[in-house]
């Protein structure tokens, strides 16, 4: 398990300060890019997806935190983002990522817009995305730092994410980023044949990610990660 253990490190990855207080662009692209070949190409970590790992160098995660947490946007760990809600470490978003196997064109639904950081990696992916929220001021500073960072086609509703979206249903890929304690049926319903959803869900044992698969009407799964995710909410 001392894999796990960097995995969940909370260590900074150096965040460097310009003279005017805050880092620079030219410092955060040298941090993003010394994320990806220290964070996710690593041998105990294997991220190999070309595609994963240009969107991981090319996404800003810097414009998707706070302003006062900038300086720390490509450290190798989650980050608070208000509302009892966080950012995910870098790795997990990579990781979750290339578990969907995303394609250009491809329709994805998010459960979990949070900081919207996840929707933009999907979006710089060729995906239209799809992306619920349940927390109405998250989905809009969502969208603000999305529109800042020309991702103009995500559609971010606000609402319950175990409903799903039904109207816009099916979806080829589900990627949730909240943890319920079952897979919610309706997004069972609402996943194409064929199709992958990666879901973090919370037993008596703690925390796993899973991957689903859906092949002749039969949704198989098997856990691929232990994880640790804020509780989904909602679903009443």
């Amino acid at each position: 398990m001392g894999w796990m253990k960097r995995i969940m490190s909370s260590g900074i990855l150096l965040p460097v300060m310009a003279a005017c207080g805050g880092p620079d662009e030219d410092m955060l692209t040298r941090a993003r890019l010394r994320m990806v070949a220290e964070q996710l190409v690593v041998p105990e970590r294997g991220i190999g997806d070309p595609e994963v790992l240009r969107a991981m160098r090319t996404v800003p995660r810097h414009a998707f935190v706070p302003a006062e947490l900038r300086g720390q946007a490509y450290g190798d760990h989650p980050l608070p983002i208000g509302h009892e809600q966080t950012i995910s470490q870098p790795f997990i978003v990579a990781f979750m990522t290339e578990q969907l196997a995303v394609r250009p064109g491809l329709k994805v639904l998010e459960i979990g817009t949070g900081s919207g950081y996840q929707a933009a990696v999907l979006a710089e992916l060729g995906a239209r995305v799809f992306s619920i929220e349940i927390i109405p001021p998250l989905a809009g500073s969502a969208r603000r730092a999305l529109d800042a960072s020309g991702f103009f086609g995500v559609h971010i509703r606000t609402g319950d994410g175990h409903k799903g979206w039904p109207e816009e249903a099916p979806f080829d890929r589900i990627l949730v980023t909240c943890s319920p304690d079952k897979v919610p049926h309706d997004l069972i319903d609402q996943l194409r044949e064929g199709g992958r959803m990666v879901i973090p869900v919370t037993d008596a044992g703690g925390q796993s990610l899973y991957l689903l698969e859906k092949e002749g009407g039969v949704v198989r799964r098997r856990a691929i990660l232990p994880v640790r995710f804020v509780p989904m909410t909602g679903g009443g």
